[in-house]
């Protein structure tokens, strides 16, 4: 995997992650596709391992092209004091139009979501297709708190107030019980690749999480109905961090997305459906 910065016009920086997986399957096209990864809450950016893996022993998904952008704030990227989920949404554009990448597929997990659902809406004739695993919803809607941890209704309760409100948020004890039994089995299998991330993300601070809940409880600068790509999205119906309604919202905003409820998954295990949905991201492509 390489890593790259690009110099924004206002004068930050943002980092970038290109990576290529290959078909080990000689028998399939030569056809290759690129996907604009976004990251959850903390992460850095980095495309995800275990689905890349995943790419490469499918003999149903062609050669996939990576790139990775980790948001303002986040170690590498220049933070953007009271950036939009459409602010960062530019930013990603812009790393696209950096890497050559005309058109391409969407994928974000958790926060990312928003993010990529933003990418697609804000650039339409550009994005062939969008898979959202656990995605947020816009704040506010029917039900938004149904469901969620003690941690996550307070975080994002907070973030509604504001920065100081947010920050004062850092100093509490996370729910453990914000992931299921399942999340944990899946943290100590192949989707530990969280562990590393998640602490490389906040090496350098919690700028980069503090910004990102701020985004989510604010108008996100974008309108879902301007979307026009087929649209996965994959939604735990246990899932305690972003609930069953926040999947159900999308669907209906949505008007070319798809709704495949995972039983029994939560937040982390959700992502165990993640590779056949990537099969469907290549179908669609």
């Amino acid at each position: 995997m390489t890593e790259h910065t690009l110099a924004l016009p206002d004068g930050r920086e943002v980092r970038w992650f290109d990576e290529k997986t290959f078909n080990t399957d000689e028998s399939t096209t030569d056809t290759d596709c690129a996907v604009l990864w976004f990251h959850g809450t903390p992460n850095t950016g980095e495309p995800p391992a275990p689905l890349m893996r995943a790419a490469e022993h499918s003999s149903s998904i062609p050669d996939l092209r990576w790139i990775g952008v980790s948001r303002a704030g986040y170690p590498g990227s220049t933070r953007l004091p009271g950036r939009s989920v459409a602010d960062s949404a530019r930013d990603a554009l812009a790393v696209a139009d950096a890497a050559g990448i005309e058109r391409f597929c969407v994928i974000g997990h958790s926060g990312g979501g928003p993010h990529a659902l933003a990418v697609a809406a804000l650039a339409p004739d550009r994005v062939k297709a969008a898979l959202v695993g656990a995605g947020v919803a816009p704040y506010g809607i029917p039900g938004y708190f149904e469901g969620m941890s003690s941690s996550g209704i307070a975080d994002l309760s907070a973030a509604a107030e504001g920065l100081e409100a947010r920050e004062a948020r850092l100093e509490e004890e996370w729910d453990p019980s914000s992931f299921t039994s399942a999340d944990y089995e899946a943290l100590e299998g192949e989707w530990g690749w969280f562990n590393g991330v998640v602490e490389r993300a906040t090496a350098e601070g919690p700028a980069g999480l503090v910004d990102d809940d701020l985004a989510y409880a604010k108008d996100w600068g974008i309108d879902l109905g301007d979307i026009v790509a087929p649209t996965l999205l994959l939604q735990g119906t246990e899932d305690r961090l972003v609930p069953l309604s926040h999947g159900l919202y999308l669907d209906d905003a949505i008007e070319p997305a798809q709704l495949r409820e995972i039983p029994g998954a939560g937040h982390i295990s959700v992502l165990h459906a993640a590779p056949a949905a990537l099969e469907w991201l290549a179908v669609a492509y």
